[in-house]
């Protein structure tokens, strides 16, 4: 069943990107053609998990990235919701921030085995997740900089500002689950 829904969403969010990359190619619009190009390529990105004998990452974690991705390429960035709605940009810092630390937490979990988990500090999984969470959130940074320099000259409108929000939110979402693990760790 996962297999099916990574293929259908990579499948048809790399059409609908496509159908994006055509129309605005034509239209000469260098700026959302780009976007586009760029959707098609990380659509794809979710197919290598065919290649992994037991993808670790559940329905609702695969479901949150294509969401995540229509938000930032499609509504954000060519429906211009990042210039038009200046709560836009912050809102999905966070919700990269709360995605990435459930990401962390199935990390975790796939990389220590339970008899490791049980006596660890419930503290070790709490900074896992936050500093997880983190480093994605610089990481992200470095790509718009880079972006920036490189293509698009949009994705840092705010300069120094917007960076500071953007890691300060993407790590109050990493900070959120953290906490969530921290209570929940033998849940979790």
């Amino acid at each position: 069943m996962k297999r099916k829904i990574i293929i259908f969403l990579s499948v048809a969010f790399m059409v609908f990107m496509a159908v994006l990359f055509v129309f605005y190619l034509i239209k000469g619009d260098t700026s959302k053609w780009q976007v586009a190009l760029g959707g098609i390529l990380v659509s794809a990105l979710p197919l290598l998990l065919l290649r992994l004998k037991n993808n670790p990452f559940n329905i609702s974690q695969i479901l949150g990235y294509f969401l995540f991705l229509f938000c930032t390429t499609y509504l954000g960035s060519i429906a211009l919701f990042y210039i038009h709605h200046k709560w836009w940009d912050s809102s999905l810092h966070f919700y990269k921030g709360v995605y990435i630390g459930f990401i962390a937490i199935t990390l975790f979990k796939e990389l220590l085995t339970s008899q490791v988990r049980e006596g660890m500090s419930r503290w070790v999984l709490f900074l896992f997740v936050l500093s997880f969470g983190s480093l994605v959130s610089v990481l992200w940074e470095i790509y718009e900089f880079i972006g920036d320099l490189t293509f698009t000259h949009t994705m840092q409108r705010g300069g120094n500002t917007d960076t500071m929000y953007d890691l300060l939110f993407g790590f109050l979402g990493g900070l959120l689950i953290a906490l969530y693990s921290l209570v929940r760790k033998q849940q979790v």
